[in-house]
């Protein structure tokens, strides 16, 4: 059964699926299960990730740590294998626009983006919930972009929402790949 896409999603530049739920649910271990099903299927997914408490990936004494700390605005470390842009914002702003995260992605590069953690953003979304931790859903029910519900327990989810088995991460990549069919029409180009 193919989801049904709410009719009144914003255009965004890319593909989205959001996966919200409290933390622990296993948002991160799905996705990760679900990257190389999709890859194998041809889907070349990206993974978009709210860090609520801020990051840092870089280190002490390395060159890209000592050009932010000078006050570099972006640092771009590049190689063979790959390249990271970093980008400094003010910290005492709002958090970036979810419409300027995804514009960051190449759409020559990234057909489909998982977007952890954004549960108030207007997207297609997967509630991950595990009722044994306690903890309510983040969205659902009440928000109409979640599509579907992967859950470890039986747990009654009215249409036009799915129950999806989140032991079952096959089952979870077909669910994910029919939602893309449903946005990308005959050339390829994102419909949404």
């Amino acid at each position: 059964m193919v989801p049904e896409v709410p009719l009144h999603l914003p255009r965004l530049p890319l593909p989205v699926i959001g996966f919200v739920g409290a933390s622990g649910s296993g948002k991160t271990t799905l996705i990760v299960a679900l990257l190389p099903l999709l890859r194998a299927a041809g889907v070349r997914a990206a993974v978009l990730k709210h860090a609520r408490h801020g990051f840092d990936m870089d280190r002490p004494g390395k060159d890209s740590f000592r050009a932010r700390e000078a006050g570099a605005a972006q640092v771009l470390v590049a190689s063979r294998s790959r390249w990271v842009l970093m980008t400094e914002l003010d910290g005492t702003l709002e958090e970036p626009p979810f419409r300027e995260l995804l514009a960051q992605f190449d759409p020559g590069s990234v057909d489909l983006v998982l977007a952890e953690g954004f549960a108030g953003e207007s997207c297609p979304k997967i509630e991950v919930h595990r009722p044994s931790h306690g903890e309510p859903p983040k969205c659902w029910p009440g928000d109409p972009l979640v599509l579907a519900v992967a859950t470890d327990a039986p747990l009654d989810v009215p249409p036009p929402a799915r129950r999806l088995d989140l032991n079952q991460p096959r089952d979870v990549a077909q669910f994910v790949l029919a939602h893309l069919a449903t946005l990308t029409d005959r050339s390829g180009i994102h419909a949404a």
